[in-house]
């Protein structure tokens, strides 16, 4: 995960839209799934788990401005190149994704850019189908992420983004399907609460109410605290999740830092019969990593950062008694063992219980 703000998925933002190889038309629990409209006279049936279409699109029109759209998918007859599969249109910018020469894809907006074989065609050793997600921003900023991969090995950025047409057509869309050739669509989940990265809205439910909304989100409310310490002495890139907490991993990050960890999550009990809503328990971790030759110095330091995680986590999470509790915290003060030691690290742990409803799912 980057250093930047993202703006998380809340618990009232979530797929509007979800099918999982069943009729778009007719979807599985159609009263938290919206239903798409079918065009073109093509075939389209339900095959081997998937949503197998010819010559069909499908669209649901929205009355919001930003828009998310997500599809699992793989070709039985590859369509045409320059076949359009993704449209988004806020009414105001539009953007497509349409198939490109050699198992590429590409985001058309004001410019066009196009990704590297994703293998569609599913004729790797072990081959798996395509994950795109294309995003679009009432300011007109589309992205396209392949295989919900938002940083590769390297840390750079492994997503696609354009500026999105200009159009004043004043209608809106959400769209997908093909004319051309036969695609095997998977999954297809879509949300018209937002244009969600893969780290601010995840395909699972399980995944946004855990890592994202506890972890990452954390870590977006630390780097934008306007505390002392924290927003003067610890460089947002130094705020992050705590991935790999190793101490070679840890060492590359210039001190006084912070690592969040999502330490532990458990469900004590359901709060309601059959489990419609639940009750979870959510261990949240700071790392204050601090350094000195004067290990009092850096001991102070430490402690100054980590009551500022505190008192800013206490103001600003966990307020709601009914939904969302901060119900206790820990801290471990790290004093010098060894004579060597030159670097402190204290540990806070807050103990969250959130109220979940589980009909989303």
């Amino acid at each position: 995960m980057g250093s930047g703000i993202m703006a998380i998925a809340t618990t009232v933002q979530f797929w509007t839209s979800r099918l999982n190889g069943d009729n778009p038309e007719s979807p599985s629990d159609a009263s938290t799934n919206e239903a798409w409209t079918k065009t073109g006279a093509g075939s389209a049936a339900a095959s081997g788990g998937a949503w197998r279409g010819s010559n069909n699109e499908y669209n649901v029109i929205p009355t919001s401005s930003d828009y998310t759209l997500l599809a699992c998918l793989n070709y039985e007859a590859t369509p045409n190149t320059g076949e359009t599969i993704l449209f988004l249109d806020n009414g105001v910018h539009s953007v497509s994704v349409n198939v490109a020469a050699g198992g590429k894809f590409s985001i058309v907006g004001a410019t066009t850019k196009t990704s590297h074989d994703l293998d569609p065609d599913m004729t790797e050793d072990i081959p798996v189908p395509v994950l795109l997600r294309l995003t679009l921003t009432a300011a007109g900023v589309a992205t396209l992420y392949m295989r919900e991969i938002v940083e590769d090995d390297d840390g750079a950025n492994h997503f696609l983004q354009v500026t999105a047409v200009n159009n004043t057509s004043g209608s809106k869309k959400i769209e997908w399907g093909n004319g051309t050739g036969t695609i095997d669509w998977n999954n297809v989940y879509a949300t018209t609460d937002g244009a969600f990265s893969p780290n601010e809205l995840a395909i699972s439910d399980f995944t946004s109410d855990t890592l994202l909304r506890m972890g990452f989100q954390t870590v977006n409310i630390l780097q934008n605290s306007a505390r002392t310490h924290l927003k003067n002495f610890v460089n947002n890139s130094a705020i992050l999740y705590g991935f790999d907490l190793s101490a070679q991993m840890v060492s590359r990050t210039a001190p006084p830092s912070i690592h969040v960890l999502l330490k532990n999550v458990n469900s004590p009990e359901f709060a309601a019969l059959s489990g419609t809503r639940i009750d979870q328990m959510f261990d949240v971790q700071m790392f204050i990593t601090t350094r000195g030759t004067n290990y009092k110095n850096a001991y102070r330091l430490g402690v100054e950062i980590a009551g500022d995680c505190f008192d800013e986590l206490y103001k600003t999470t966990g307020l709601n008694g009914t939904t969302d509790s901060l119900v206790s915290y820990d801290i471990e003060f790290n004093s010098k063992m060894d004579d060597d030691d030159v670097v402190c690290v204290h540990v806070l742990t807050m103990r969250y219980m959130r109220r979940l409803n589980m009909l989303h799912r």
